[in-house]
């Protein structure tokens, strides 16, 4: 299960660096960096992150899970894991 949580964790990563940091080494993005109080994401990018899990891993995020689930890269690949 470990090398799959790492296959989220990058495709996640991956994600937020094509989409909010182009440019950015992947290696400055870890896996428990804060991405809201970082300033990575903000209200829209967050919105944006939300719909591309749910349509890529066909799951269902609520609203609750997007405000304690989305902090850290960590966090979004455990929430798919439970929900998958």
């Amino acid at each position: 299960m470990s090398e799959d949580l790492q296959s989220l964790r990058d495709a996640i990563r991956q994600y937020i660096l094509d989409q909010f940091l182009p440019g950015e080494s992947a290696s400055n993005l870890t896996d428990d960096m804060q991405l809201i109080g970082s300033g990575i994401l903000d209200s829209m990018s967050t919105l944006k992150l939300v719909t591309h899990v749910e349509e890529t891993y066909s799951i269902t995020v609520d609203a609750h899970d997007a405000s304690t689930d989305f902090g850290t890269i960590e966090d979004i690949a455990n929430l798919v894991n439970r929900n998958k």
